[in-house]
Order: structure tokens, then C-alpha cells, then sequence
């Protein structure tokens, strides 16, 4: 399973939070690629609820993550 930033951007209006089989279904309603399809159904199915992308993706790339300075601008 690999995950890049536009493969997770396709969950972004995902209805979170959300189980693996629904997130797989709206996947597929909003025709995601078929690499964020396979990624999902990799995920273990113990019927966890994922609350954010971060906890099927924890590397997730947040908005500190990047060096960009709002206020210069």
C-alpha cells in the first residue's frame, strides 16, 4: 500500500468518520483512481471507525509540514 498526495486527496470530501467499506464505496461513487480503491481495501477490516486520513495515512502531510509563511503575504 502506498499513498501520495493526490491519491489521499481523493478521500479529502470523504464523509469522515468513516469505516473501510464505506470509504471504499464512496471511493468508487467518486471515481477515485483505482490505486486509493486497492489501498483501502488493504486496510485492515476490524471494523475501526478512521476518523481523519491521518490514521489510514499517519505520514499525511499537514499544513506545518510545509515551510509556507501566510503572514508575508
Amino acid at each position: 500500500m502506498y499513498w501520495t498526495l493526490e491519491l489521499a486527496s481523493s478521500l479529502d470530501d470523504a464523509p469522515w468518520p468513516a469505516t473501510k467499506d464505506e470509504l471504499i464505496d464512496y471511493a468508487n461513487r467518486s471515481g477515485a483512481p483505482e490505486d486509493v480503491i486497492e489501498n483501502l481495501k488493504e486496510l485492515e477490516d476490524d471494523g475501526e471507525i478512521y476518523e481523519t486520513i491521518e490514521d489510514i495515512w499517519p505520514d499525511y502531510p499537514t499544513k506545518e509540514d510545509f515551510f509556507f509563511n501566510e503572514e508575508e503575504y
